[in-house]
This record gives C-alpha cells, structure tokens and sequence, in this order.
C-alpha cells in the first residue's frame, strides 16, 4: 500500500552502507580499496580502474597493472596522495600494494569508521521515512484508518532496514576484528 519509491530508497542507502563498508580494509587485499582514486593522465583526472587492471595475486597483495605504461609514476603519485597508508612498489611494469597486518589498534579505528557509516545510513533511513510520513498525512484522499496503517508500514519497513543495517555492521566488525 506504501510507494515502492520509499523502498527502493531504503534499498538505496542500504547499498551506499555495502559499497562504503567495503573500502574499509580487513588486512586483505580488495580492488575496492583503491575505487575513487583519480590518477592525473595527460591533465585529465582519470579513474585508476579505466587505467589499469586491478588484480589481486595473493592474500594481502594488490597488483595494478597499466594499460600503458608510461603512467606508471603517475599511478604511483595519485596511490601516495591518497593516503591509504600504504606505500605503492613499481617494479617498472606494475604497481604493487603490499597490505600490511592490522594491528589491534587500527583494526578498533576501523570498527569505528564502520560504525560512522552504520549511523550515516540509519539517519539516511530516518530522512526517508520522515519524507514518506510527510507524504502519506499530506494526502487529503487518505481516510484516517488508511493513514494509520500506511504510517504504521512505514515503520515496519525502517524496522526491517536498520536490522539489516545492524546484521551488515556485524558482519564488518567480526571480518575487522579477526587475526
């Protein structure tokens, strides 16, 4: 009875939550780790995926490996002034990401920073359901009954989703704390 569009919002931050969590690292290696980095390509800001293929050979070690050459340091440069914390190796035909084993410390941070982005994607889930109760008392052709059991769907749908958005944040924190 409630607009599809309401869900497919929820759905929507929920693969926001997905695609952020998985820029955190967890001591492996992961191409989404360096998704969002520009590299300078003839003065143009490039993303490195449209550069290079991104591979990744072993556990904890990430290989790009450019369509040409010759942007080699230029990968290199945009990698170290992204500051992933990690520091690029260019063996002349590919960059190497050597992940290194997390310590207790940094794997806490980065529980936080999951944290941070369970919370963003519950507030994002309030403002729609906010949106969508907005909605549903504005509607002058809703009967009063009607409007009480479309308010109440709405909650049951943000019930739903911030379980999901709990179980997802779960997930991350055992994937982060374990050795």
């Amino acid at each position: 009875m409630i607009d599809t569009d309401v869900e497919f919002k929820m759905m929507h931050a929920l693969e926001t939550m997905d695609s952020r969590l998985t820029t955190i690292r967890a001591g492996r290696a992961n191409p989404a780790l360096v998704h969002g980095i520009n590299v300078e390509y003839y003065g143009t800001p490039t993303p490195l995926q449209s550069l290079a293929n991104i591979t990744v050979p072993e556990a904890r070690t990430l290989m790009i490996k450019p369509f040409d050459r010759g942007c080699l340091k230029d990968i290199v440069k945009a990698i170290q002034e992204a500051n992933l914390g990690i520091n690029p190796t260019d063996n002349g035909e590919c960059v190497i990401l050597t992940i290194p084993q997390l310590t207790e410390e940094r794997r806490k941070e980065y529980v936080k920073q999951a944290k941070q982005i369970a919370e963003e994607t519950k507030v994002a889930l309030r403002k729609v359901r906010q949106e969508a109760n907005e909605d549903i008392k504005a509607d002058e052709s809703i009967t009063e009954d009607d409007e009480k059991k479309m308010l109440e769907e709405v909650q049951n749908l943000i019930n739903e989703y911030n379980k999901k958005v709990d179980e997802k944040l779960k997930e991350k924190e055992e994937e982060l704390m374990k050795v």
